[in-house]
């Protein structure tokens, strides 16, 4: 699968659109999590805790729109974004999205 942050491709032409992909994922900082990010945070630099979990739920959120893609028989993902926003307190949606198409080389 091939997936840019740009409107095209360079060295393919988009033959079908398939429409907008996502995928979704919500997750949520444990009570250890919170206790370790409060602990690094009093030393300052790097927060690992929390740049791990946003981390994982990028990925996560990326597998699911590149699965959610292909299911729709695409090969390819333009435009292609994250988004990020807290629900409540400590429990935070990262939604990957774009336009799924088909591409071949020109």
């Amino acid at each position: 699968m091939i997936v840019v942050t740009t409107n095209d491709l360079p060295g393919y032409r988009v033959v079908k659109h398939f429409g907008v992909v996502r995928g979704i994922t919500v997750r949520s900082r444990s009570v250890i999590g919170n206790i370790g990010g409060a602990i690094q945070s009093v030393f300052g630099g790097k927060l690992s805790v929390y740049t791990n979990l946003a981390e994982t739920a990028r990925q996560e959120a990326y597998e699911l729109l590149v699965r959610h893609a292909e299911e729709m028989g695409a090969n390819a993902i333009i435009a292609m974004r994250y988004d990020a926003n807290e629900i409540m307190d400590g429990i935070t949606e990262v939604l990957a999205y774009g336009t799924a198409v088909a591409v071949e080389p020109v």
